[in-house]
């Protein structure tokens, strides 16, 4: 699963972007972005609707953990990834008042070397341009880590699916679930749940591209 990706745009990067779909104001509450890798529990930026526009916010990566997940803890690590969207659980954050997407230039997945893992990185094509993972956000009252205590939060994860002919090699099992295209982000946003969810599947194979391996500086 992805619990690693890396977002080189800043906030007017993600702007023009979304010029091309935009009805309305797009406000930037996330700040100055600077290039920038995430891992599960960071705050990551996120675009959600609003009754005025879009806005960009900064979430903490991962929505609360299934019921059976949490017997005999204290805590909540959260879950990243969303593969069983028509479960009980999640069926609650389906409707568009709690759907984001999650901009991103590459993600990683670990490729299961000797001695240890490599990190494998993917992205549309060398020249890493900006996609959106289908996400969802929810506030969230509760104890992510210990040390801070019982407090307000506001996470978010993101869909996945079957691998493609790419990713499959490195991570047999899924991908997460990328939009490519400004009718595609408009259709996550706004469409009825059962609608939305047809856009759970793999990129296609020759979308996709692996563009290294291990460290990756960010393309300026």
């Amino acid at each position: 699963m992805c619990n690693l990706y890396s977002l080189t745009k800043g906030p007017e990067g993600v702007r023009r972007w979304f010029g091309k779909i935009i009805e309305g104001p797009f406000e930037n509450r996330a700040g100055n972005l600077q290039p920038d890798d995430f891992y599960p529990d960071s705050p990551a930026p996120v675009v959600r609707k609003t009754e005025a526009g879009l806005e960009l916010v900064r979430l903490r990566w991962g929505m609360p953990s299934p019921f059976f997940a949490m017997k005999g803890r204290e805590t909540d690590p959260g879950v990243t990834n969303i593969r069983s969207a028509g479960s009980p659980h999640w069926r609650r954050w389906l409707g568009p008042e709690h759907r984001c997407v999650v901009p991103a230039n590459r993600f990683c997945e670990w490729e299961n070397t000797v001695p240890k893992k490599t990190k494998v990185w993917f992205a549309l094509d060398d020249e890493e341009p900006l996609f959106f993972f289908a996400g969802i956000w929810t506030p969230w009252h509760g104890i992510r880590k210990k040390a801070e205590g019982p407090q307000d939060h506001e996470l978010f994860g993101f869909l996945t699916t079957d691998a493609n002919a790419v990713v499959k090699p490195i991570h047999p099992k899924a991908m997460p679930v990328l939009l490519t295209t400004p009718e595609e982000v408009h259709h996550w946003l706004e469409a009825p749940t059962k609608d939305a969810l047809s856009l759970q599947r793999p990129l296609p194979d020759e979308k996709l591209k692996i563009i290294g391996r291990g460290d990756l500086a960010y393309l300026s």
